[in-house]
């Protein structure tokens, strides 16, 4: 846990960033068996970039994965123009793939969460790429067989909030580069 002087000065401890590393791994190894039985229909692939828009935002941990992987694109590297992630290449590919934040790593994907219908009771929406939409209507597909958001996200929030007070602080991607905001500090 980050002392109240370390969480004011934004500093990530080592070992925040390698829990994070470990929270992606897991998704990673989720995310490959709904990933395989809907390979036909995913159209993700290197070059594919219509999910990665500009605006996205990630809690300051994991900005840090992405700094402690990245420090010389984001110390001399050019972010790509406005509309687009920052991260994308002039191929449209993804300049920290390995190290990308958990939101990248579910996109396309059919995805499933609950929310209140009118009456206030909980009901599941279901979504996907409409790059990816050629195959099973998503009310026909097992719930096994699409990703579910919330959990994840849960955890990631938990643990921001305990790095900064509660804050919940997020990062725009964009901003990762110098010269584009102030540099997280790492505690080494």
């Amino acid at each position: 846990m980050a002392t109240p002087e370390a969480r004011a000065r934004g500093e990530i401890s080592p070992e925040i960033i390698d829990w994070v590393e470990r929270l992606h791994g897991v998704v990673n190894e989720l995310v490959a068996p709904i990933a395989a039985a809907h390979g036909a229909r995913l159209a993700c692939r290197a070059g594919c970039h219509d999910c990665c828009t500009d605006g996205l935002s990630v809690f300051e941990i994991e900005a840090a994965v992405i700094e402690r992987h990245h420090a010389e694109l984001l110390a001399t590297g050019v972010p790509r123009e406005e509309g687009g992630c920052a991260f994308l290449d002039d191929r449209g590919e993804c300049r920290v793939y390995e190290h990308r934040p958990y939101v990248c790593r579910t996109q396309g994907l059919p995805l499933r969460w609950l929310e209140r219908d009118e009456d206030g009771e909980p009901a599941e929406v279901r979504d996907i790429c409409p790059l990816n939409a050629e195959g099973p209507a998503l009310e026909e597909l097992g719930s096994d067989e699409c990703w579910t958001v919330g959990p994840f996200e849960e955890r990631l929030a938990t643990r921001q909030a305990a790095v900064d007070g509660g804050e919940g602080r997020r990062v725009a991607l964009r901003t990762l580069f110098t010269g584009a905001r102030r540099h997280l500090p790492l505690l080494r």
